[in-house]
C-alpha cells in the first residue's frame, strides 16, 4: 500500500508567504525586504514564546512581527493598516506546483493534510482562498497543542488523528527546523529546499530533499508500507 497520509506544512511550503509583497507594496518602499523581516520575527517569536512556556496563537506572532518589521524598516502603522496586513495572511498565494502535486497524491489514493502554525482560522480561510480546500483531507493546527512547531506534541497530533505510528506518515515543510523536528519525532521526512538554502546542521536529516512539490509522487510511488 501506498503512505495512508501525506502532511503538509501550510506557510512557506504550499502557500507562498513572499505573496504578501502584494500586500505591503503600497505601503513600504521596500516589500520584499519588509515581508522577509517580518516572517524572521513572526517565527522567532514563536519560538521564544515555546520556550519560555508563554502561548499566544500565531496571529498574536504574526503582528508582533509586523510591529518589528515596521520599526525596522521606518514604516508608520496605525492600528487599521497592521490588522489589515495580519488579516493578508489568509490571502497569501498557493505556489504553481500545489494543486496539480496535491491532485496526483489523491489520484493515487493518498490522503493530504496539513498541519501548520496558524491559527484553525487563518489557516481555513488561507487554504479556501488558494483553491485548495477540496483537495485536503484535514487541517491540524498546533493551537490544540498549545505550542508550536518544532514541538513534539505538535507532531502528536497527526499520528493521534489518524491513529497510526510517525514512521507511517510523510511529512513535507520548506522549513528546515520543522523537517528536523518531524525527523526526530520520527516521520518520514522530505524537505521542500524551495529557497535553495543550506541544510540544517542540527538534529536529523530529512529522508529526502526536494527543490520543489514536483517530486513528491514519484517518491510516494516508491513507498510501500500499510497505514494499520
Amino acid at each position: 500500500m501506498k503512505p495512508a497520509v501525506v502532511v503538509f506544512d501550510l506557510f512557506g511550503t504550499l502557500l507562498n508567504i513572499a505573496s504578501l509583497r502584494d500586500a505591503a507594496a503600497p505601503l513600504v518602499s521596500e516589500p520584499d525586504a519588509f515581508v522577509a523581516t517580518w516572517r524572521e520575527k513572526q517565527i522567532g517569536y514563536a519560538f521564544a514564546s515555546a520556550i519560555m512556556s508563554v502561548h499566544e496563537d500565531f496571529d498574536a506572532m504574526t503582528d508582533y512581527g509586523l510591529r518589528y518589521a515596521a520599526e525596522k524598516h521606518g514604516v508608520a502603522l496605525d492600528e487599521q493598516k497592521r490588522k489589515w496586513l495580519v488579516a493578508a495572511w489568509e490571502n497569501v498565494r498557493a505556489y504553481d506546483d500545489v494543486v496539480s502535486t496535491l491532485r496526483d497524491l489523491r489520484e493515487r489514493g493518498v490522503r493530504c493534510a496539513v498541519l501548520t502554525n496558524g491559527t484553525p482560522s487563518t489557516a481555513k480561510a488561507a487554504i479556501a482562498h488558494a483553491g485548495i480546500a477540496d483537495l485536503l483531507d484535514a487541517t491540524l493546527s498546533v493551537e490544540s497543542a498549545g505550542v508550536f512547531k518544532p514541538d513534539r506534541r505538535v507532531y502528536e497530533l497527526v499520528t493521534a488523528h489518524y491513529h497510526m505510528p510517525a514512521e507511517h506518515v510523510v511529512f513535507v515543510s520548506s522549513n528546515g527546523w520543522d523537517a528536523t523536528g518531524a525527523a526526530l519525532f520520527g516521520m518520514r521526512v522530505a524537505w521542500c529546499n524551495r529557497g535553495g538554502v543550506p541544510a540544517e546542521t542540527f538534529g536529523p536529516t530529512p529522508e529526502w530533499v526536494l527543490r520543489d512539490l514536483r517530486g513528491l509522487p514519484a517518491i510516494v510511488d516508491a513507498l510501500s508500507f500499510s497505514s494499520a
